[in-house]
């Protein structure tokens, strides 16, 4: 009995006696690509710089996360400190006032070293609403051993043509090697980002000056039709259902001979720890076919806090450290050299030995240069954008028409039942939001 009563009494004086400040929890909303796990694998060295913040990491396949994301943010739901969005979410989002600025970056931080057009496609008019992790184009990856093997020689930027050519060559599939991998997992940003970017080289737009879909114009229905029929015939089976994770780890283990998707994979296919196939990349441009126009798209993910969310100041110390001079260099010490986040900052690409030791850097340089937002399509066009249309409505269209995109892939409709489906949707959402009657 003496035992418990003095135990009551500890536990009264220990309830009497003021605590120690609690540690600030964020938490992280972030997708589940390889640079974004890294980041993860550091948080013991955050933490180690910043005991007072305890980090909470939610880390979500791509379509999983933009939907959580869009539903938090919308309803202020206040799930998340900080959110991985990208150059499509921050301008809207922070016109709308549902971002914190980041308008007191610290001069050490350095903005000016983040490229222009990244630091462009994050904000409104000159406000940053985001900072990048990192930025990229889309680049093609091939096989050059298995190019020389077949006598075959990659142009600097080859032509859709010249890569069903080349695809065909190379299909192999009762050795495991098929000829080509591209994005075929519904959503606006997996299929839809990629085969934007070939729509517009087959001189296709999303939409005419007028903002009417064009599906059923003969630009998308060359392009789509090549596309399917292109994967149906020199693909991996299943290609329906591959988005940028799944055609990173086929090409790794040497089951493509070709591949067409962000520039941020380089340096994980030229990672021996992780690819088997590190020594026999070769790289070039994004395919063209009638136009280069919006062959290569921009794009960057990029950390931003919701207004929601109620540790600003915390969220804010997180992301100065995570998109800094600093954390490339930390990178750089346990991962080597070439995997510091690429795209975003001038400074990576002034440096010399990253350049050296990163086959990939001087391609994804010049990929990035020649993406034009404002000039992505070979007809005119209404909106900003490469691989989307920078307005509120695109998300929801797009993952409509992702959808139907994925399932003409699978076999499951006609291209021309997708390709109207698609303009019948497009243009009742068009009608809804009032850009004409």
């Amino acid at each position: 009995m003496n035992r418990i009563i003095s135990a009551v009494i500890a536990a009264g004086l220990a309830a009497s006696i003021p605590l120690t400040h609690a540690a600030t929890k964020v938490t992280i909303g972030t997708v589940n690509n390889g640079d974004m796990v890294r980041m993860q694998g550091l948080t013991k060295e955050f933490e180690k710089a910043y005991p007072d913040i305890d980090l909470e990491w939610v880390v979500l396949e791509e379509n999983v996360l933009r939907q959580r994301l869009t539903t938090d943010i919308a309803t202020k739901g206040g799930q998340f400190d900080v959110m991985t969005i990208g150059m499509y979410e921050a301008p809207i989002w922070g016109e709308k006032g549902w971002l914190e600025p980041m308008s007191s970056v610290p001069e050490s931080y350095d903005v000016d070293d983040i490229f222009p057009s990244v630091r462009n496609g994050l904000s409104v008019d000159g406000t940053l609403y985001a900072l990048p992790f990192y930025a990229e184009s889309s680049m093609t990856y091939y096989r050059t051993d298995l190019f020389e093997q077949a006598g075959l020689e990659m142009p600097e930027q080859p032509t859709w043509t010249q890569i069903r050519s080349f695809a065909k060559v190379l299909h192999e599939p009762e050795q495991g090697q098929y000829g080509i991998c591209l994005r075929g997992k519904a959503g606006w940003g997996e299929n839809m980002a990629f085969l934007t970017t070939m729509v517009n080289t087959f001189g296709g737009r999303w939409f005419d000056e007028n903002w009417k879909p064009e599906f059923t114009g003969k630009e998308w229905t060359s392009a789509v039709n090549f596309y399917v029929d292109l994967l149906s015939n020199y693909g991996p089976p299943g290609a329906s259902s591959n988005g940028f994770n799944e055609n990173l780890a086929l090409f790794s283990s040497g089951k493509c001979a070709m591949w067409m998707d962000s520039t941020v994979a380089g340096s994980f296919v030229t990672d021996a720890t992780q690819s088997e196939v590190t020594d026999k990349v070769g790289f070039a441009l994004a395919p063209t076919q009638i136009t280069d126009k919006g062959a290569g798209w921009l794009w960057s993910w990029a950390l931003a806090i919701p207004d929601s969310s109620n540790a600003k100041e915390a969220a804010k110390t997180f992301i100065y450290w995570a998109t800094s001079k600093e954390y490339s260099e930390l990178i750089a010490q346990r991962n080597g050299i070439a995997a510091i986040p690429p795209g975003s900052r001038q400074s990576t690409y002034a440096n010399q030995q990253y350049m050296q030791a990163a086959p990939f850097a001087a391609k994804t340089l010049e990929a990035m240069s020649l993406a034009d937002p404002n000039n992505s399509t070979l007809k005119p066009k209404p909106y900003i954008g490469v691989q989307f249309a920078a307005i509120p409505e695109f998300q929801a269209i797009a993952t409509q028409v992702g959808k139907l995109m994925s399932g003409a892939l699978a076999g499951s409709m006609t291209v021309e039942q997708a390709l109207k489906s698609s303009q019948k949707i497009t243009t009742r959402e068009m009608k809804r939001a009032r850009y004409y009657r």
